[in-house]
């Protein structure tokens, strides 16, 4: 009897486990079954926290430590991914300006900046890359970006001439000097993974949707959606490039738009931009069902997040897909149901959200073995 060729491409259950532990936990499940089958672990990235490190690892790349800023200016070490022969730097702003080095009584993004990133692109300018791909994730900023281009030479300032750093200080920029940006960032081809697609400004902006996550107080979510919005002003006067209309804009805190406005960056949909470059294609081709899922998955999964790259390409290959999640609709969404052959809750029972963020290793082992062993009764 033929093995079961099994492909196993999760995105990272956030807060929980990454995409390459929950590979393995799924994997485990297999192994657990009575299925006879073959796993192949292909965990996905779509911009969010760990994708850059997921395509560094995929081609074996040379990681570059550097000593940059934190968001608050305290050095640290960070490090990004060289590929391509050392044509292509792949950066994960969390390394330099992530969440998880602030801890969550430090949270503060009128004062957070980007600037280690800037930094990190800085250093892999040095190298004589000519791409530049930015996975955006998992970011502790809300500052359009302003830290990486004053990393790269920029500066913001008030009426007086002092240059303001701190989001917190943005409703008072009057000029935007780019006379000192380093050259050489503009001959680079700059990718920007976006896994969501708000806009800078206003309800849906970037303040008042991520700001909360990042420590932003009501208060401070007007500041900052007001400090945004002076900047997209002075910027469209500078450049003739309206920064508040920019589809995925609002991204990590308008570094999309940041970016985008004053280098040119490319806006593209981080899973589809992964799948390309690790060559996901060729490893669907070569499987008899596929196993993908994240912390959640329901109508919103349909707009360019990753479990559906992965069933978006499995169905066009003709091949069945199953959705694990922690959350699933009560009722079968008719958009899910075009991609998803099965979707399944992994939790064994209500629960809380803390103990079920705990047990998503082994709620996926679990679910991954009666998914084996219902396999096994049909073969």
């Amino acid at each position: 009897m033929p093995q079961t060729r099994v492909l196993i491409a999760p995105n990272a259950f956030k807060h929980s486990l990454n995409a390459l532990d929950a590979a393995h936990a799924i994997q485990e499940g297999f192994r657990q079954s009575t299925l006879e089958c073959v796993c192949t672990c292909f965990p996905i990235g779509d911009g969010g926290d760990g994708t850059g490190d997921l395509m560094i690892r995929k081609h074996n790349g040379q990681r570059i430590s550097v000593e940059v800023d934190d968001p608050f200016g305290r050095r640290i070490t960070a490090s990004f991914g060289l590929v391509a022969n050392g044509q292509t730097a792949i950066i994960e702003m969390a390394s330099a300006s992530g969440l998880h080095l602030v801890k969550p009584s430090e949270l503060n993004p009128l004062k957070a900046t980007s600037f280690g990133t800037g930094e990190l692109i800085k250093r892999a300018l040095d190298e004589g890359v000519t791409q530049l791909v930015l996975a955006i994730g998992g970011s502790a900023t809300v500052d359009g970006g302003t830290g990486i281009l004053r990393a790269l030479g920029i500066r913001f300032l008030d009426t007086s001439g002092n240059e303001l750093t701190e989001p917190g200080t943005f409703t008072e920029i009057a000029t935007i000097d780019v006379s000192a940006l380093d050259p050489r960032v503009l001959n680079c081809g700059i990718s920007i993974l976006c896994d969501v697609d708000n806009t800078l400004l206003g309800e849906q902006g970037s303040a008042a949707v991520f700001g909360p996550q990042k420590g932003a107080t009501p208060e401070a979510v007007k500041t900052l959606d007001a400090g945004l919005a002076t900047l997209a002003s002075v910027a469209h006067t500078l450049t003739g490039t309206d920064m508040a209309t920019v589809k995925h804009g609002g991204a990590a805190g308008g570094v999309s738009a940041g970016l985008y406005t004053f280098l040119k960056a490319k806006l593209i949909n981080g899973i589809d931009f992964f799948l390309d470059f690790t060559d996901f294609n060729e490893a669907v081709a070569n499987a008899d069902l596929v196993i993908t899922g994240e912390g959640s998955i329901d109508e919103q999964t349909l707009h360019g997040k990753g479990p559906y790259g992965v069933a978006f390409r499995a169905k066009a290959k003709h091949v069945p897909v199953i959705g694990l999640a922690g959350k699933i609709p009560l009722e079968q969404d008719e958009g899910l149901g075009q991609y998803f052959d099965m979707l399944l809750a992994i939790g064994n029972g209500p629960t809380d959200l803390p103990t079920a963020l705990k047990h998503t290793e082994q709620n996926l082992i679990r679910t991954a073995r009666q998914i084996g062993n219902l396999l096994t009764t049909r073969v």
